[in-house]
């Protein structure tokens, strides 16, 4: 990889300027007393950046209650300073208020904006925004030390045509992103016509979730996530976190209570977040773990569906105990797992693909800054 990007970009930064991240960037500090009398429309906690992501996909309305007062605009770089090793920066496509656990980045005259994203989410500059933190369960990092932060400036010129070519690459990986997301789509209608349109009848008899597993929730908090965990360790966050410790040795399918409401499935050595519930098989029964998560997850989404506009923003226990899902068994459990398996397949080439291409562009990022 390094080979190819190096016979390729042939980067001559003879010209480029060494600079402070204070020099080019600054962070504006602007407040908004009065969201709704200010037309705020999108709110957003820490828990709406996604590691490693450059783009925002998640925010909250005013429609909960918020406390958080700080301003950004559209284009400005979100950055979370609070346990920066979660490598959580993304480019606002809109305004709004957010948390003050995320720093607000705006570029200067001497900055592209389109270029700051790539600056950040750099691992050069991650590195040292964690080496810079302070604090103990939750450090956080102050924008007063960020600003220190050197690295190599191209002229205006090359800034143009880097933001290009970075941006190129991006669309690239979303361009795969939104293949794999119709896969997933496909998916489900293919679970809601050949399994849930059937059910309760003799081939496909309801059943709660309540009767079919023990669910319960973790223990563990948020901030006891290691960056290079023996053990995956799940929580409300849609990527799997690391721990160095484990609770559970089995095999088990796990929901996040908030957030996103992504099922897993999983065998082995785990821990689990205190919001994140665990579903495990009750005695007696030979539940394809692999085919429910499929079945469950859907049925989770069409519960979500209607209860948009309503005030429910997690799931309970008693609401989910109370889920009907089919009983399958048998040669027709076989059969459908089957099926879905081929769909599964082609879902996680793309994923592979995906992941070959984020690698890439962070080579790429890496080799520029």
């Amino acid at each position: 990889m390094e080979a190819i990007l190096e016979n390729e970009l042939k980067l001559d930064k003879s010209s480029w300027q060494k600079v402070r991240f204070g020099d080019v960037v600054k962070e504006p500090k602007e407040s908004v007393k009065d969201p709704v009398a200010s037309g705020i429309q999108h709110v957003l906690g820490l828990e709406h950046l996604e590691p490693e992501d450059i783009h925002l996909r998640n925010y909250a309305t005013l429609e909960e209650s918020t406390t958080f007062t700080k301003a950004f605009k559209k284009g400005d770089v979100l950055f979370g300073r609070r346990r920066a090793y979660l490598k959580k920066a993304a480019r606002a496509s809109f305004s709004g208020i957010c948390s003050g656990d995320i720093t607000v980045f705006r570029a200067k005259e001497n900055l592209m904006p389109e270029l700051l994203p790539f600056i950040v989410n750099n691992e050069k500059f991650f590195d040292y925004a964690v080496k810079h933190s302070a604090g103990g369960l939750s450090p956080r990092v102050k924008f007063k030390d960020l600003a220190k932060y050197e690295f190599l400036l191209p002229p205006k010129d090359q800034q143009a045509q880097l933001a290009e070519l970075l941006w190129v690459m991006d669309e690239l990986k979303e361009k795969i992103k939104f293949l794999e997301n119709k896969q997933k789509l496909f998916k489900l209608s293919f679970i809601k016509q050949e399994i849930t349109s059937k059910e309760d009848s003799s081939n496909f008899p309801l059943k709660t979730l309540g009767e079919l597993f023990e669910i319960k929730t973790g223990k563990m908090n948020a901030q006891d996530a290691e960056e290079n965990g023996l053990y995956p360790f799940f929580t409300r966050a849609a990527e799997t976190q690391r721990i160095n410790q484990y609770t559970y040795d089995q095999e088990a399918l796990l929901l996040p209570g908030e957030g996103h409401y992504v099922i897993k499935h999983y065998k082995g050595k785990f821990d689990v977040h205190q919001r994140t519930y665990i579903f495990t098989q009750r005695k007696n029964l030979n539940l394809n773990l692999g085919l429910y998560k499929d079945i469950i997850q859907g049925k989770v989404g069409e519960l979500l569906q209607k209860s948009v506009g309503s005030t429910v923003n997690s799931l309970r226990k008693p609401i989910i105990e109370k889920i009907q899902v089919p009983f399958l068994q048998g040669n027709v459990q076989d059969e459908m797992f089957e099926k879905i398996d081929l769909i599964n397949k082609n879902i996680r080439k793309s994923e592979l693909l995906l992941k070959d291409s984020a690698l890439f562009s962070k080579n790429l990022i890496n080799k520029i800054f």
